[in-house]
């Protein structure tokens, strides 16, 4: 049986190079299918699929927010937590310059340009995580200590 042969990404030199161990899934993207259809691709809980947003506060650059695939940020209380006014979604244009990624396939890992990066707390609770590798329908599996480890992560509590 042929070993399948996954992309080189930037997310993956970045786990390689910190040596964090992950394992690697490809399953068939569909534009705005979302963690949904992540989840139902490859047989697991939607809230376990860790979704990479982009946000903006009124002034500044962009962060990163890491949230569960089937919940909801509330933009109000990351401003609030994030120290600043209001937080908004970055248009995509914005969220490439920064992260280097196309989106669907947007990875904290790897970044084109450093960048804040908060969590919801409650990703920690969980055994193993899918979040994306750097790529449309490319899935990365790590513990979340791992992903603690690797990343200067904010804990916050935002999940709606």
């Amino acid at each position: 049986m042929a070993k399948m042969k996954f992309p080189a990404t930037p997310a993956t030199r970045f786990l390689k190079a910190k040596k964090i161990e992950f394992e690697s899934y490809m399953y068939n993207y569909e534009e705005h299918g979302g963690t949904a259809q992540t989840a139902k691709e490859l047989g697991i809980d939607e809230h376990a699929v860790i979704k990479t947003l982009v946000f903006r506060a009124e002034k500044g650059n962009p962060y990163i927010v890491l949230m569960h695939g089937d919940k909801e940020v509330s933009a109000k209380e990351l401003a609030r937590q994030a120290g600043s006014k209001k937080a908004e979604p970055c248009d995509t244009k914005t969220a490439m310059n920064f992260t280097g990624y196309q989106f669907g396939g947007t990875s904290p890992f790897g970044t084109r340009k450093e960048m804040k990066i908060y969590a919801e707390e409650s990703i920690f609770e969980l055994n193993q995580i899918y979040i994306n590798g750097g790529k449309q329908g490319y899935i990365i599996v790590i513990s979340p200590r791992q992903l603690d480890e690797c990343l200067k992560i904010i804990k916050i509590n935002v999940a709606i």
